[in-house]
């Protein structure tokens, strides 16, 4: 574990399915805006190949012979395919995870899971996140970017776990992603090189208002 490891989760969200560590007192002197500063060295590296693993991953189904599935969802699995256009808004959320490209034999190389509920509040610096239900659940901060996207970085919660890991504590449950509107009222959240199952996880945010893509 590095020095000074950051613990991102916050006690405000009402989960549940998951009930939130509080930031430890002095983890954080002050609030910051400067994902950089926060995130691990493997995060950076995962996050600046993300292209890399989406095309490979890509890749990978479509030789299982996944394309056409791949095509259907448009916009939301091309890795170039981010608007810009400011934060994702504070609110509920659809959300879908799709898993792409087999990390290991026997794995498959494209599952799609059904919708489930998906929170993004605001916080002092930034957005926190947090996917409510599913056996696996990412929960964290929404840092600011670039013009095309925002950073997510937090930890994974599993199964019946009452309680998310500190960031930094454990590299296998810190999660590492970019948050890009990708259509109107459609935002996608980009994990590259998740350290389970897939080569990477693309997850759907619509407003809980919007009907069923």
């Amino acid at each position: 574990m590095r020095p000074g490891f950051f613990c991102l989760i916050a006690s405000a969200f009402a989960l549940p399915a998951c009930a939130l560590v509080e930031q430890p007192s002095g983890m954080i002197a002050q609030p910051t805006t400067n994902w950089r500063v926060v995130a691990t060295e493997s995060d950076r590296a995962r996050l600046r190949e993300w292209r890399t693993a989406f095309v490979n991953a890509l890749r990978s189904a479509g030789h299982a012979g996944r394309s056409a599935e791949i095509a259907k969802e448009g916009a939301l699995l091309q890795p170039d395919a981010a608007l810009g256009g400011g934060p994702i808004p504070n609110g509920m959320y659809r959300c879908r995870v799709i898993k792409i490209g087999a990390k290991s034999e026997g794995l498959l190389d494209y599952i799609a899971y059904p919708y489930s509920s998906c929170e993004i509040r605001p916080r002092e610096v930034g957005q926190r996140f947090a996917k409510l239900t599913g056996s696996q659940r990412q929960v964290g901060v929404i840092f600011p970017g670039d013009q095309l996207r925002q950073v997510f970085l937090g930890t994974l919660v599993l199964a019946d776990e009452s309680r998310a890991m500190q960031y930094g504590v454990d590299t296998e449950r810190d999660v590492a992603g970019y948050i890009e509107r990708v259509g109107p009222d459609r935002w996608r959240l980009i994990m590259p090189s998740p350290h389970f199952e897939s080569l990477i996880d693309v997850m759907e945010l619509v407003p809980s208002r919007q009907e069923q893509r």
